[in-house]
């Protein structure tokens, strides 16, 4: 491919200067084989151009390193787009229900129905889904219908009869509710052995149609934040192929759903297109479902509820330090204070057994001032999600205590204490998996006012944040000569986030519309 200069527009590098965060502008940008081989200004960078390089012109439009999603599920993703019923942006229980009644036509007798995306804070009956009611739509099918979250599912009788569940199965980490045909949290593993472990040709089917999604959306990096060995081996087989359409970076599960078996650590991994060089565990549950650990009651629940923890301490310290030793980085889900506690404290005593990579935590959502502190004492790397404030507000305010609802996915106060904050959507877990509806979110739509970032905040953490996050700020994530050619093209001004659209997408400097 020939080299390719791309000038004449606004051309930003998202870059930390002291404790500011700035857009440094460039005039011209070079691409040779695959990387930027120059950037400055334009009479600087012309003297480089050879006869055969191409010269592009931005008429105008905004060039910013590609975006990186440090959080989106992206088998998920595809597995919703081509084959789940979506259940997001329902509005009421008889949708829901005419939904599911409509698919279990189509279906034969006993096979599943997999539904995804339901959340009652947004239905009319502020209800979930009831078993009784989906024994009567699909009484020839076993039915899962995923909660929004994901740590929440509602099924039918002959989807608990497969799983072996009864009024007195137990869970380590999870909890059933066998009346109503609710799951919470691990419980959900026993569902889904029994429906049975896709096929690899099914997960790379999902993964591809993924990552061609999210590349549309100037996604040019994404981190799969829990993979299980057979979507390991289905990402190393595309990778092999060179089907990989963006850079992938996998967490690797090491407790899965439904059971105490512990998957041991992975192969590490690490080439252009995909890096395996991390592990995932998860301290407690969601907060738009009232499942993530918090120390004060959730509102509207009665009898009070306060989420749940998944490990024991010493436990998660086990399987954490052993990974730490290893050289593994590690990202640890926790929401609510008592996991944030938690999990702060288990990486506290890591470091003081050995020196080590950074960690993360992933959503990072309750953090009060106490947290914040000792993260950034840590060096711990925040993951949250912007678009929770804009899709998930309706839950915050049902559930959150009034108390805490100004720290809920306080995203200044995480620059504020000094963290490396990474930007991430949680894809599927919401509709709107887009970052440019990330940084409206970001920009515009705090949970209370005061608590917004800047431009250059948020399009830092969806870049050069990211890639640290995913241990590869070398490669990626600005606009420097030797990192990757993975660029994105906007249309509209930056001054206003609404108006914003992207124009092309870049890898190794090979572009799509």
């Amino acid at each position: 491919m020939p080299q390719r200069l791309l000038f004449g527009g606004t051309i930003l590098s998202p870059t930390l200067e002291g404790s500011s965060y700035v857009l440094k502008p460039l005039e011209a940008l070079l691409i040779r084989d695959g990387r930027i081989a120059a950037v400055g200004r334009l009479s600087e960078v012309e003297h480089l151009v050879t006869p055969d390089t191409q010269r592009i012109h931005l008429e105008g439009r905004t060039l910013l390193p590609g975006f990186n999603d440090a959080h989106v599920h992206i088998w998920k993703v595809g597995q919703l787009r081509t084959t789940l019923l979506d259940l997001r942006g329902v509005k009421s229980l008889e949708e829901l229900y005419r939904l599911v009644e409509a698919r279990a036509k189509t279906l034969k007798p006993g096979e599943w129905l997999w539904g995804r995306g339901w959340n009652e804070a947004l239905l009319a009956e502020k209800a979930m889904p009831s078993k009784a009611a989906l024994d009567r739509l699909a009484p020839h099918n076993p039915v899962l219908l995923t909660r929004i979250c994901a740590h929440i599912h509602a099924v039918n009788s002959q989807a608990l009869k497969l799983a072996g569940i009864t009024p007195e199965t137990q869970v380590p980490g999870g909890e059933i509710n066998f009346e109503q045909g609710i799951l919470y949290e691990t419980a959900y593993g026993l569902v889904f052995q029994a429906m049975g472990q896709p096929s690899q040709a099914q997960y790379e089917h999902w993964i591809k149609a993924g990552c061609d999604y999210l590349r549309s959306l100037g996604i040019t990096s994404a981190t799969d934040p829990a993979v299980d060995p057979p979507l390991y081996a289905a990402y190393r087989a595309l990778e092999a192929r060179g089907e990989l359409p963006i850079r992938v970076n996998l967490l690797y599960i090491r407790r899965p759903d439904g059971g105490s078996e512990t998957f041991p650590l992975p192969e590490k991994h690490r080439s252009d297109w995909l890096r395996c060089d991390a592990v995932k565990f998860f301290a407690d549950g969601g907060l738009s479902g009232a499942t993530a650990a918090i120390s004060q009651p959730y509102k509207t629940l009665e009898p009070p509820q306060y989420g749940i923890l998944r490990f024991e301490e010493e436990e998660l310290l086990e399987l954490a330090l052993e990974a730490h030793r290893a050289g593994f980085r590690i990202g640890t889900h926790a929401i609510g204070d008592r996991a944030l506690d938690q999990v702060l404290r288990v990486y506290q005593r890591l470091y003081r057994e050995a020196p080590g990579p950074r960690h993360r935590i992933e959503h990072f959502g309750l953090a009060g001032p106490e947290h914040l502190k000792k993260a950034r004492q840590l060096g711990v790397i925040a993951v949250p999600q912007p678009i929770f404030l804009r899709e998930l507000r309706a839950n915050y305010q049902r559930y959150v205590p009034d108390e805490w609802f100004g720290r809920c996915f306080n995203l200044r106060a995480m620059f504020e204490a000094g963290l490396t904050v990474a930007f991430s959507s949680d894809g599927p877990v919401v509709q709107q998996v887009e970052p440019l509806k990330g940084l409206q979110a970001a920009l515009r739509e705090p949970l209370v006012e005061g608590n917004q970032v800047t431009l250059g905040q948020a399009l830092w953490a969806y870049t050069v944040g990211s890639a640290i996050a995913q241990g590869d700020e070398a490669n990626r994530g600005s606009l420097e000569v030797g990192q990757w050619a993975d660029l994105v093209v906007l249309e509209g001004d930056l001054r206003d986030p609404y108006s914003l659209s992207i124009y092309q997408t870049m890898v190794g400097g090979k572009a799509t519309p």
